[in-house]
């Protein structure tokens, strides 16, 4: 991808035994949140530098509610996931989020991809949603 100034990459994967040698190394190179429920773990892989010290200067994650960053996630996802499919610029919209919208990740990972979504827009200069927040 030529003009990729940051990447994202959000997975967000039930992890079970198989595999976690893998996670191994990638838990050494990226800084990743984990939430643990009802026995399964999710992660929310953010690949951009500039994220974490933009986050910085946003309000806690208690701000809001749990259930206000998910339904604002839910939105946001479906938005990018149909950008993803139809928009010819995938360097900006360049994977397809798998966030269902009956599981529970914890106010940690919702407030984490709520934030990437508005530092998407703001750095690009796109409004993913034509409302206010």
């Amino acid at each position: 991808m030529k003009k990729t100034v940051f990447v994202i990459l959000v997975i967000l994967v039930a992890i079970q035994s198989v595999g976690l040698s893998q996670e191994k190394i990638y838990r050494e190179q990226i800084k990743a949140d984990t939430v643990s429920a009802d026995s399964m773990e999710y992660r929310l892989i953010i690949m951009d530098p500039g994220f974490d010290s933009w986050l910085a200067t946003k309000p806690s994650k208690d701000f809001y509610s749990n259930e206000y960053y998910a339904q604002k996630n839910r939105l946001y996802v479906a938005e990018w996931n149909q950008m993803y499919l139809t928009s010819h610029n995938n360097d900006l919209y360049d994977n397809y989020i798998d966030y269902k919208p009956n599981t529970d990740y914890g106010i940690d990972i919702n407030y984490r991809l709520y934030y990437y979504f508005r530092y998407f827009e703001e750095k690009n200069h796109i409004k993913l949603l034509d409302y206010n927040r």
